[in-house]
């Protein structure tokens, strides 16, 4: 499904990406070294549900899952990528952490990822990781518009990781939200300009590059769930929702 919103639905959608916004800084202020992952969770739960809002994960069912989540927030660390179920784990100086993180309220969901450095020590090809894809996701965001194909915004995201030297899977990527979380289109980390569904205004799009070191191949722990690379080398991701508008596209999830 193709979710095209009203004006009343896109208003209630900025409301919830700036609650989406305002969680992950909190909780990114509050990942210390020494902070347990279970920890963050629990915070994640009383911001969402003080504001009266609902999780889109702790009852998410999907194919590619075993059963609910079971969490508020995905919490990756290191080599761990995509849909990190949080564990007992008590974070270390120059830990890559991401925060992924994924909202309704109003019936309108939002959905948004920061990956950063815990601590003191930043290894440089961790932030330079984390660098390519904020400027990724940048890119794709800047192609935004009416009349642009999801193809171009997928050329756009894969040109600048590309280039970057990183080994791009489109398993998993960007996708349509709305009303739910996860809707169509599809929006692949790399792909051919010119190509897919013509962006119209009203759309809500969920843009997130990602990557690991040195591999394309995803394993999945035990807990049926959390994604790491293949090697064991880091991975780091990034994420907005963003609204196409008459004039391009507004991110909703930019922390204030």
């Amino acid at each position: 499904m193709i979710e095209i919103l009203n004006p009343t639905l896109l208003t209630r959608a900025k409301v919830t990406g700036a609650l989406v916004a305002d969680i992950l800084q909190t909780l990114k202020s509050r990942c210390v070294v020494g902070t347990n992952l279970l920890d963050v969770d629990r915070w994640a739960k009383a911001m969402i549900l003080d504001a009266g809002a609902q999780s889109c994960y702790v009852d998410y069912a999907p194919s590619f899952g075993r059963g609910p989540f079971g969490h508020y927030i995905c919490t990756a660390v290191n080599d761990a990528v995509l849909h990190g179920r949080p564990y007992d784990y008590t974070l270390a100086d120059g830990d890559l952490l991401t925060l992924d993180l994924a909202v309704s309220q109003d019936g309108v969901a939002a959905d948004a990822a920061i990956s950063f450095l815990v601590g003191d020590v930043k290894p440089p090809e961790s932030v330079a990781m984390i660098d390519a894809t904020e400027r990724a996701l940048a890119a794709g965001i800047a192609v935004a518009r009416p009349g642009a194909r999801i193809g171009d915004l997928s050329h756009a995201i894969g040109t600048v990781l590309s280039e970057a030297g990183y080994p791009i899977n489109t398993e998993f990527g960007g996708h349509g939200i709305g009303s739910t979380m996860h809707q169509d289109p599809h929006v692949a980390n790399t792909g051919r300009p010119g190509r897919g569904y013509k962006l119209r205004p009203g759309l809500l799009l969920a843009l997130e590059p990602w990557v690991m070191a040195d591999t394309a191949e995803l394993v999945t722990d035990d807990d049926g769930w959390t994604l790491r690379s293949a090697t064991g080398c880091r991975t780091a991701h990034s994420e907005h929702t963003i609204a196409i508008t008459d004039d391009g596209a507004e991110i909703l999830t930019l922390a204030r």
